[in-house]
C-alpha cells in the first residue's frame, strides 16, 4: 500500500468515526466478552494490544479487565474519541495512530487483539510479537453474498482460511468458528502460541 492508499484509508476512517457517534457502538465485541474469563485463564501476563482499535471500545474493556492496553489505529479522529472516552472512564490506555501496513513491532505482547481488520501479512508478525504463551483472539469479516458493502474482496477472509492460517503456527486453537450468514459475516477464533 502507497502513502496515497493510506491516506485515503485514513480520510475514510477518520470521516466515519466524525460522522457516527460510535461507529460500531460503544460494547465490546461479544466474542471477546463471552470468552474474556478463558482468555485471562491462558495468557501468561497482563500486556496486551489492540490492533485497528478504532474509537476503543474493546481497548476500555480490557484496561477495565486489569490488562495494560496499547491500541493502535490510522485514524486521529478514532484515537481522538478513545482518549477522551478513556479519561471519562479514568483508565490509562497506550492509544498510537499507527499505520498498520506499515507497522513493525518493536515489543511483545501477552494477549494480541484483531477485530473487524485484516491485513494478511501482520498475522505472522503478530504471533511472532508474542510472549511464550500468549495469545491471539482475530474476528474478522468473512466474504459472503451477506457481507455488507463496500468492501474491497482483499480485506475479507475466505471460507476456513483463518484457521488454514492459524493451523501453521506453532500453538493450539479453540473456539474456531464462521458465521456466514450472519448480517456481518464473520470468521473467529482464539490461537495460544506454545
Amino acid at each position: 500500500m502507497n502513502g496515497n492508499e493510506s491516506g485515503e484509508i485514513r480520510t475514510k476512517w477518520n470521516e466515519r468515526f466524525r460522522s457516527e457517534n460510535f461507529a460500531l457502538g460503544s460494547n465490546p465485541s461479544p466474542y471477546l466478552v463471552e470468552n474474556i474469563e478463558f482468555i485471562k485463564s491462558l495468557v501468561p501476563g497482563k500486556k496486551a494490544l489492540d490492533i485497528a482499535c478504532g474509537e476503543g471500545r474493546n481497548s476500555i474493556f480490557l484496561a477495565k479487565e486489569g490488562f495494560d492496553v496499547t491500541g493502535l489505529d490510522i485514524s486521529e479522529v478514532g484515537l481522538e474519541k478513545a482518549v477522551h472516552w478513556m479519561k471519562q472512564e479514568r483508565l490509562l490506555i497506550d492509544f498510537h495512530m499507527e499505520d498498520m501496513e506499515a507497522y513493525e513491532f518493536s515489543e511483545t505482547f501477552d494477549l494480541i487483539i484483531n477485530f473487524n481488520f485484516l491485513l494478511r501479512h501482520l498475522i505472522p508478525k503478530s504471533v511472532a510479537a508474542l510472549n511464550p504463551g500468549g495469545v491471539i483472539v482475530f474476528d474478522t469479516i468473512m466474504d459472503s453474498p451477506y457481507v455488507p458493502s463496500p468492501h474491497k474482496k482483499e480485506f475479507l477472509l475466505q471460507p476456513e482460511e483463518l484457521y488454514s492460517i492459524f493451523s501453521g503456527f506453532h500453538g493450539k486453537i479453540y473456539f474456531p468458528e464462521e458465521r456466514l450468514h450472519d448480517q456481518n459475516p464473520t470468521a473467529k477464533l482464539i490461537f495460544q502460541k506454545n
